[in-house]
């Protein structure tokens, strides 16, 4: 339990300190935090929606921060590269995430080839039935998404790092709120360095063996 618990603070320092520089980002990822805690709340009792407000909000917001505010440059505070950042990450680096972007985006057309998705769901007759299908589609595809890099984990590194993964995922929220509910005070501001810092690091490298998750 020991070495899972301290594996599991390792992906989310290193999540934090690489990927979640940028003050607007933090910010993107707590109102993502909050939307997806309220889909936590609800996705027994209708995973469609929960899964409409997951991508639409908790997903756009999320993501728009990694793709459009985090800065791509050398990262001096770190020393480490963007390259070398997207290299090593554990969960979904840029690369990865806009292909499930993409399947998310394009997995609607799926009803224009057939309105039951193969007999899986009952024709739309109206237009807030057709947004229904389309959140029990982007249900399937989040929880293919999660599914498919978990086994790409285990195949591919072990299976104590796809378990830690997976457990990040599901906590995030409640951490990225704990982290970031004060980011939206501080927009405009540049990167404290001392949010990034842990003692030592004047004297060690922190390239060494760094895993990135999220």
């Amino acid at each position: 339990m020991d070495r899972f618990l301290s594996s599991l603070n390792e992906q989310r320092w290193d999540d934090h300190r690489y990927y979640h520089r940028s003050r607007v980002n933090q910010s993107l990822h707590f109102v993502s935090a909050i939307s997806f805690l309220y889909c936590y709340l609800i996705v027994f009792r209708d995973p469609a929606l929960a899964a409409l407000i997951a991508w639409l909000v908790s997903m756009v917001t999320r993501q728009s921060g990694h793709f459009f505010f985090e800065p791509r440059g050398y990262d001096a505070i770190n020393r480490a590269t963007h390259e070398y950042k997207e290299e090593v990450k554990v969960g979904y680096n840029l690369h990865r995430k806009r292909i499930l972007m993409a399947i998310w985006a394009l997995s609607p057309l799926l009803l224009l080839v057939d309105p039951t998705l193969f007999g899986s769901l009952k024709a739309a007759r109206s237009t807030g039935e057709l947004v229904h299908n389309i959140g029990y589609i982007w249900f399937v595809v989040g929880a293919g998404g999660f599914l498919f890099r978990i086994a790409q984990l285990i195949l591919t590194k072990d299976p104590m790092t796809a378990a830690v993964w997976a457990v990040k995922i599901f906590t995030d929220p409640f951490h990225d709120i704990a982290l970031y509910y004060k980011a939206p005070l501080h927009l405009g501001q540049k990167p404290d360095a001392q949010q990034f810092h842990v003692e030592g690091d004047d004297e060690e490298e922190q390239e060494d063996s760094p895993t990135l998750a999220h």
